[in-house]
């Protein structure tokens, strides 16, 4: 299981974002839409898990680390 690297704050963004581009999908007719049908779910995705495979590999982390 990969740690978690994605911040409240971008969990928040990233799950409107998600729900928007899902939305659009909907609403907008075109060969590219189901592109935005796939950027809504992975956005949904990385938001529900807090965690964002690219992220990890560029060393991104939006956590807020808890010192004990």
């Amino acid at each position: 299981m990969l740690a978690k690297n994605v911040g409240q704050t971008d969990r928040l963004i990233r799950a409107i974002v998600g729900i928007v581009a899902i939305i659009a999908y909907f609403v907008v007719s075109g060969g590219w839409s189901w592109l935005l049908l796939v950027v809504g779910i992975v956005m949904l995705g990385t938001a529900a898990m807090g965690t964002c495979p690219p992220y990890s590999l560029l060393g991104i982390n939006t956590c807020k680390i808890k010192k004990t």
